[in-house]
């Protein structure tokens, strides 16, 4: 039997939970309406993944020959996190006006390629709904 990769297994599983949960209280949690400030605004995380390949002596010798430190993040991008994993890389969520995204798009392509292998995922802000999952879960 060949082998599923792992996505394809996972996000079929998580949709399910996800349903069950939803059902299991009988409906989906409210969401929390958005603020005028994040109309219009997007979330990006990015996944610089590091080429084990290279020593960080090198990874930091292409950004700098690329100028990742000038181009990344653009002007009126705001970075919302910046973090190290270890063994991965490093992992940045960003907020900016939607008209940005090719900016953003482009200062990745143009710095950070070389350096890094990049993953885009769309993000949002979910503490609040956790939360009061959370809170409501405790009554």
């Amino acid at each position: 039997m060949p082998s599923i990769p792992h996505a394809r297994v996972f996000v079929p599983l998580l949709a399910v939970a996800l349903l069950g949960a939803a059902v299991g209280r009988g409906q989906p949690p409210a969401l929390p309406a958005a603020s005028s400030q994040d109309k219009g605004t997007l979330m990006l995380t990015v996944f610089f993944r590091h080429d084990q390949s290279k020593t960080l002596g090198e990874i930091r010798k292409e950004l700098d020959a690329a100028g990742f430190f000038q181009k990344f993040p653009p002007p009126g991008v705001e970075v919302v996190s910046w973090y190290v994993m270890m063994g991965i890389g490093q992992v940045v969520t960003l907020r900016f006006p939607a008209e940005k995204l090719r900016e953003v798009n482009v200062a990745i392509e143009q710095s950070a390629w070389g350096a890094y292998r990049t993953e885009f995922y769309p993000t949002y802000d979910y503490r609040a709904i956790a939360e009061a999952d959370h809170n409501q879960s405790r009554k």
